[in-house]
């Protein structure tokens, strides 16, 4: 096929006349190519689509993922705590809790301290669950680092350490 047969292949009339090209890897990102953000965004579908696909079989998510782990690294953690460490708004974390109470990996304690707030542990159920989800993240962490080599999986970590 010749060069302007594969151009023309690729290319499909846009409602003007005009040619546009069809295939994602031929259009142009102009400024977003030095955009810090963009390429982090992009960076970061890649992540979650991984970690998503790698923990796939045991149907956990990124955030519901970190939240077990800091219960479990932090027995007693009020909600409120747990929210704010992990950036997450309270009432979507209210909605995290509920799905990993019903799987029975988190229980609400009524806490000692302030009686208006729950005390967060992880169940037995939920310390088993969490040790296999460990496993299967740190297999998705060697994913990512066969993506982006060793060296720069550390820089990186490094880079971002101050926005964890």
């Amino acid at each position: 096929m010749t060069a302007s047969a594969t151009q023309t292949a690729t290319r499909k009339r846009a409602g003007n006349g005009t040619a546009r090209r069809t295939d994602a890897d031929e259009i142009g990102l102009d400024a977003l190519v030095g955009h810090a953000g963009y390429a982090v965004r992009r960076f970061q579908i890649w992540i979650f689509q991984d970690f998503v696909k790698t923990l796939g079989e045991v149907d956990i998510r990124p955030t519901q993922y970190s939240v077990l782990t800091v219960i479990g690294a932090n027995p007693g953690l009020s909600q409120m705590a747990v929210a704010k460490r992990l950036g997450i708004e309270r009432a979507r974390l209210v909605h995290l809790l509920d799905s990993l109470e019903q799987r029975r990996f988190v229980k609400r304690i009524k806490s000692k301290e302030d009686r208006r707030s729950h005390a967060l542990h992880l169940t037995a159920q939920g310390e088993a669950a969490l040790a296999k989800f460990k496993r299967l993240a740190a297999e998705h962490e060697r994913h990512v680092e066969a993506k982006i080599g060793k060296e720069n999986r550390a820089h990186l970590l490094r880079i971002l350490a101050g926005f964890t």
